[in-house]
């Protein structure tokens, strides 16, 4: 199991810092959107950033790259379909990242959505997802399509239960808010959110998730329940045939959603 900590960045962002099991000094970070908190983290730790992981171009998740391989030159791994900063290794789906000299070993998966040429990397039983799915939410549609997104998130639902789930930001207890909008009846969705409120009044990240509980908690992940269907149907005022169509009427709902 890979020893992951968070690196606070902006208003919500996590930037994911990795301890490197092949090196006990050594340290990746996936999707650095600022420099400064991981160059904070690296000597507070006494950390040599040897990778970076990222996975899509949004300022907010590669800001902070160029100025890290300015001072540490680690090579930088990134989805081959967008521009990222300083790319040394361009990925796709399928594709294997094999760091021998760190024993780290990850897959590609390609899920468009969010952006069209979005990434995530798996491997140790974690989940390096970026903005594609959150707990208990997902990514809004900046360039992707309703299906595009539906596709991607089917995949990742499908990962073993264990998987730990590290995203982009600490959306989650505004997630349970609307979650429970949807589904006001399940039980899952008010535990997971009482007990996220208490880790945030601490001041604590509520992640990692696990794709296990994301499949009992989010409704982007739960559009063939009957309940998720009813309720987009009730939303939208009309009948909803396709899961695409749930999960378009339940993304355009969050997004207005307060």
């Amino acid at each position: 199991m890979l020893e992951v900590s968070p690196v606070r960045a902006f208003s919500d962002n996590y930037i994911w810092l990795i301890r490197t099991p092949g090196d006990p000094t050594g340290a990746a970070v996936v999707d650095p959107g600022d420099a400064r908190p991981v160059e904070d983290a690296l000597d507070r730790e006494g950390l040599r950033l040897r990778a970076i992981f990222v996975t899509h171009h949004h300022p907010d998740h590669v800001g902070g790259v160029r100025d890290l391989v300015s001072r540490h030159g680690a090579p930088v791994l990134g989805p081959a379909r967008e521009e990222i900063p300083c790319a040394s290794s361009r990925l796709s789906d399928g594709d294997r990242v094999n760091l021998d000299e760190l024993a780290l070993e990850f897959s590609v998966l390609d899920i468009p959505g969010h952006t069209l040429g979005h990434i995530a990397f798996h491997g140790h039983g974690a989940l390096f997802c970026g903005d594609t799915l959150f707990s208990a939410g997902c990514g809004r549609l900046f360039e992707g399509t309703p299906a595009q997104m539906s596709a991607s998130l089917d995949r990742l639902a499908q990962l073993p239960d264990g998987t730990r789930l590290y995203c982009g930001h600490e959306y989650t207890v505004t997630n349970l808010r609307f979650a429970q909008a949807v589904e006001p009846a399940n039980p899952d969705v008010e535990a997971t959110l009482e007990a996220s409120r208490e880790l945030r009044s601490r001041d604590e990240p509520t992640l990692p998730s696990t794709i296990g509980l994301e499949r009992r908690i989010n409704p982007f992940l739960r559009c063939r329940e009957p309940a998720v269907r009813a309720a987009a149907m009730a939303h939208a005022g009309r009948p909803v045939s396709s899961v695409e169509e749930v999960f378009a009427v339940i993304r355009s709902w969050k997004d207005a959603f307060r």
